[in-house]
C-alpha cells in the first residue's frame, strides 16, 4: 500500500510507476474516486453532527417544534443511510484500486518489461571444466539414490519428488549451515507458521493479485469433499509472509531497529502459469525449504540500502563458500512486483543448463509492507512512522542442489560435499551409490 497523500500531490509519477511495472491501472480514475469518497464522507459527517445538535436541543423544545424535529430526523436518518450505503460501495471500489497501486522505483532500476530485460550487475567464480561428459542433476540423483522424482509424481501429482539418503542430508546440511552462518551474525532465526490469514498475505503485498495464483489454500473452493470446509488459510510460498506479519499492528521503538530475522520453513508455490516450462528436475516444484532474511528498519533509504547490501552479501557468503559461480542482476521495472522499489537477483551457474538459474531473490519494499501491517515505529521525538521493509534468500533447496550435484560431480558417478559441509554430514566427503 503506498501513501495516499504522496499520491495526490505527485500523481504523475505513480502512474508512470504503473505503466513502468506492467500495471494496467488509471491514477487519474483512482483520483477521481477518492474525491468522491472524500466527499461522501464529508457529506455523511456533517448529516451525523447535524442529527447530533438536533438530539441536543430536542429536550428543551416545545410540543410542536419537537414534532417538527423529529419528522426532519425522520428524513435525515434515510438519506444518511442511503449516503452510506453509496459511501461503502464507493470505499469497495476505492481500497480494491488502492490495493493495486505500485511503489515507485528506485532510478536506478532499469526499466524494461520481461526477465530478458534485467541488466547483470558483474559475475563471481570460474565456470567448472570437466574431462569427461557431465550429466545432469536428475541422471546423477537416480543413479546414485538420492533422488526420486517417479515415485513422487506418483504420490503428490507433477513437480514432486522425494530426497533420500545422502539426498535428505546434503538439503540438511545446507540448511543448518545457512542457519549457522546467520547466527553467528546476530540474526534471530524463526520457525514461523507454515500458514496464514488472508490478511498476512494481503498486508505483504501477496493478495490480492498475479501471486494470488500461486497460492494454495487450505480446504479452499476445489476442495471435492463437500464435508471438509475452507478454513480462511493459506500455504505460505515464503516465510517472509508470517514473519513479517510478526510485527503487524505494532509500534516499535526505534532504538531496537533494525529487526534482523531468519525465517526457516517449507515453502509452498502450485506455479500456475508455468504449464510446461523447466519440467524436469528441481528446478520448479511444488514444495521446498528456504531460509528467508526478512529486515524491518527505520524510514530511511540510506539506511535500508546498506541493509540491502548486507542480506545480499550474506546470500553471496555462502555461494562463495560452496564456490559455486554465480552472477548478480539488477531486475528491472517490469519484473519486479507492484510493491518493490528495488530488486537483485542471484543466478547459480547451472551446468546441465548450460546458464545460469535464479537461486535467490532480495528486495526492499520501502513502507508498502509496512503500511498494509500497520507496522509502525515510534521516532525519538515521539512522531509515529512505517517502518521500511527488505527480504531476501539465503539458501532455498533443492533448487540450490541442482548446481551443488552437478558442479561437484566426479567421472565416476559420485559427487564431491562441498567442504563446508562436511562438518554438518559427519565428516563425510564423497556421496557414492550404495552398495545393497
Amino acid at each position: 500500500m503506498i501513501d495516499i497523500d504522496d499520491l495526490r500531490k505527485r500523481p504523475a509519477a505513480y502512474q508512470d510507476a504503473a505503466t513502468k511495472k506492467g500495471i494496467n491501472l488509471s491514477v487519474e480514475e483512482f483520483l477521481g474516486l477518492d474525491k468522491e469518497r472524500r466527499d461522501l464522507q464529508q457529506s455523511a459527517d456533517d448529516m451525523r453532527a447535524k442529527k447530533n445538535e438536533v438530539s441536543k436541543k430536542v429536550p428543551a423544545m416545545k410540543e410542536d417544534e419537537r414534532l417538527k424535529a423529529f419528522e426532519e430526523m425522520k428524513a435525515l436518518s434515510s438519506d444518511l443511510k442511503e449516503k452510506e450505503a453509496i459511501l461503502k460501495e464507493v470505499e469497495s471500489k476505492w481500497l480494491s484500486i488502492q490495493l493495486g497501486l505500485p511503489s515507485i522505483p528506485l532510478d536506478c532500476v532499469p526499466v524494461g518489461k520481461t526477465e530478458e530485460d534485467n541488466v547483470e550487475v558483474r559475475k563471481e567464480g570460474e565456470l567448472p571444466k570437466f574431462d569427461f561428459e557431465p550429466k545432469d542433476h536428475v541422471t546423477l540423483g537416480e543413479e546414485l539414490d538420492i533422488l526420486d522424482i517417479t515415485r513422487g509424481v506418483k504420490v503428490s501429482g507433477s513437480r514432486s519428488y522425494y530426497l533420500k539418503g545422502d539426498g535428505a542430508r546434503l538439503q540438511h546440511a545446507l540448511i543448518q549451515y545457512t542457519i549457522n552462518s546467520l547466527s553467528q551474525k546476530g540474526w534471530t532465526l524463526f520457525s514461523p507458521p507454515l500458514m496464514a490469514s488472508y490478511e498476512c498475505f494481503m498486508g505483504t503485498g501477496f493478495f490480492p493479485g498475479v501471486d494470488q495464483s500461486n497460492i494454495y489454500a487450505v480446504g479452499g473452493q476445489e476442495q471435492k469433499d463437500e464435508q471438509i470446509e475452507s478454513d480462511n488459510l493459506y500455504l505460505i510460498g515464503t516465510s517472509e509472509i508470517t514473519v513479517c506479519s510478526y510485527h503487524s499492528g505494532e509500534t516499535l521503538k526505534s532504538e531496537t531497529l533494525p529487526r534482523k530475522y531468519a525465517g526457516y520453513s517449507a515453502c509452498f508455490r502450485r506455479e500456475a502459469g508455468t504449464y510446461g516450462k523447466d519440467t524436469k528436475g528441481l528446478y520448479r516444484v511444488h514444495q521446498f525449504e528456504k531460509v528467508e532474511q526478512v529486515v524491518i528498519c527505520k524510514a530511511d533509504q540510506e539506511e535500508s540500502m546498506k541493509l540491502f547490501k548486507e542480506i545480499r552479501n550474506n546470500a553471496e557468503a555462502i555461494l562463495k563458500e560452496l564456490k559455486l559461480p554465480y552472477r548478480v542482476l539488477d531486475i528491472c521495472t517490469g519484473d519486479m512486483g507492484k510493491g518493490k522499489v528495488f530488486m537483485q537477483d542471484i543466478e547459480t551457474w547451472m551446468p546441465s543448463r548450460n546458464s545460469y538459474g535464479e537461486t535467490h531473490s532480495c528486495s526492499y519494499l520501502g513502507d508498502f509492507q509496512a503500511r498494509r501491517l500497520k507496522l509502525k515505529y515510534e521516532t525519538e521525538d515521539g512522531k509515529k512512522e512505517f517502518c521500511h521493509t527488505l527480504n531476501n534468500t539465503c539458501i532455498a533447496s533443492p533448487r540450490i542442489l541442482i548446481p551443488i550435484i552437478e558442479t561437484y560431480q566426479n567421472a565416476d558417478g559420485s559427487i564431491t560435499i562441498p567442504e563446508v559441509l562436511r562438518p554438518y554430514m559427519g565428516g563425510q566427503e564423497i556421496i557414492k551409490k550404495r552398495v545393497e
